[in-house]
């Protein structure tokens, strides 16, 4: 048995999607990466959904072409503000063994009773200390003897109108989001090695418009929050301060934005209006521009985390990700404005079939939506359906590679729009072959069900 993970990274400039196998031996491997231009979205939320839709199902359907086969479930991000709640419950253990069912009645009662702002809601609840009795700091209760388990959870709520509107872009597209995961949770499990969870690390996923930090402690994330700024602000500075197109300026980005050291000499640009005309300017300009930016992003961060009260738990240091990264010379400014905290920069993890094309930062959302779909998250979490997760639970997929409770899911609206012929030829194969099985099997099972019933009658 094995199964299909779709992550789509719903970026500000891209839409980036993923997709990975999760084997019977709970292996993962990346089957195939593609990427689409975003339109529709600014600043991590949807501005017109039938842009995004349409962006979204681009990225989706070049992925599949290139993988060649359909998905069993969609995981999907979310930028944009994010608010943090601390939370605490407790529930009686009648049996003095702590079970599945009391943990998850513990997590699910934290989550109602926390006073969520109206216009919010949950996303996460993520467990980061249980209490049993009078032991604190445990991991993992399960199995463990106790009479009252005790819980802190850190639940991470967005604004409510930025999730309808997403899914609404998600269904639109053709498709039915099974998660939704912040973007820089995605990125820390895509990026962060076990030393940097236990030691506590800042993970921020610097992107085309967004940036988003994390602070993973210990076994969960403990604070989240959102910056608009991103690469593309650096363009538009350079477009501005040169008085040339957005495109040459993002050209001249690529081509000259290395902080490590100056370049002398002089290029020449277009005028905005009159791309015929040219003149020229100091690529020190360039530079300076670029750095004045990147300072300022830095020290807006910088901030922000010393703002957080959770600065103390980040031993690990700073692990820098995302598309912004590729800007030379960028960690040895971020070592300087992080108070010389130990900073990196990380691309995503080893994974089995990732190409060496994908083993850039700016894939590491979408690379860490596939490990979450596949089972790589906290130990504990009330996930953005209000389900409860943990590690050892069923992978969610019935014997048939197919997402339990949505069995013809595979075959229905997430049927995606093909053009190639042999991939639509060998999709209506198995739809002609395995659809007709499955209806059957239901249809005996409701006809058994009718004729017992009428038989009780007599």
């Amino acid at each position: 048995m094995s199964a299909k993970i779709l992550g789509i990274d719903i970026g500000s400039t891209k839409i980036c999607a993923a997709m990975a196998e999760l084997n019977a031996s709970n292996e993962v491997s990346i089957i195939a990466v593609s990427c689409a231009e975003s339109k529709g979205i600014k600043k991590g939320e949807i501005k017109n959904i039938e842009l995004a839709a349409s962006s979204i199902q681009t990225a989706v359907n070049d992925v599949l072409r290139i993988a060649g086969t359909n998905y069993n479930k969609v995981i999907v991000s979310i930028n944009g503000k994010s608010k943090n709640l601390d939370s605490k419950g407790m529930v009686n253990i009648p049996s003095k063994d702590v079970t599945i069912s009391q943990i998850e009645r513990l997590m699910q009662d934290l989550c109602y009773r926390a006073k969520i702002e109206y216009e919010y809601e949950a996303i996460h609840v993520l467990p980061y200390n249980f209490k049993l009795d009078d032991q604190d700091n445990i991991e993992d209760p399960l199995g463990m003897s106790g009479s009252r388990l005790e819980v802190e959870a850190q639940i991470i709520t967005v604004q409510r109108a930025a999730v309808v509107n997403l899914r609404k872009a998600i269904e639109k597209a053709g498709l039915r989001a099974d998660n939704i995961v912040l973007c820089g949770y995605a990125s820390s499990i895509a990026t962060l090695n076990e030393d940097e969870k236990q030691l506590g690390a800042a993970l921020i996923d610097m992107g085309g418009a967004t940036c988003n930090m994390v602070i993973h402690a210990g076994n969960s994330i403990r604070y989240s929050e959102f910056l608009g700024v991103g690469s593309t602000l650096i363009t538009t500075d350079l477009s501005a301060a040169l008085h040339t197109p957005i495109a040459k300026a993002e050209e001249v980005k690529i081509k000259y934005g290395s902080l490590r050291s100056r370049v002398e000499g002089q290029i020449d640009l277009p005028d905005i209006g009159d791309e015929n005309a040219s003149r020229s300017v100091s690529v020190s300009i360039v530079q300076d521009v670029i750095m004045a930016r990147v300072d300022e992003t830095m020290r807006i961060l910088a901030e922000m985390l010393s703002s957080s009260n959770y600065r103390h738990l980040i031993s690990a240091g700073v692990v820098l990700t995302g598309g912004m990264t590729k800007i030379e010379g960028l960690r040895e400014i971020a070592t300087l404005i992080f108070d010389r905290l130990p900073v990196r920069i990380a691309r995503p993890s080893d994974i089995e079939g990732l190409d060496e094309r994908f083993k850039e930062p700016m894939y590491s959302c979408a690379i860490g939506l596939c490990l979450y779909g596949a089972g790589h998250f906290t130990p504990y979490e009330i996930d953005s359906e209000r389900k409860m997760r943990y590690h050892g639970e069923s992978d969610g997929f019935d014997e048939n590679g197919l997402s339990q409770g949505a069995e013809f899911a595979e075959f229905g609206d997430n049927e995606p729009m093909f053009e190639e012929t042999e991939v639509n030829e060998s999709l209506n194969l198995r739809i002609e072959s395995e659809v007709p099985q499955k209806a059957q099997k239901a249809k005996n099972y409701w006809t058994d069900k009718v004729i017992n019933k009428i038989k009780n009658l007599f």
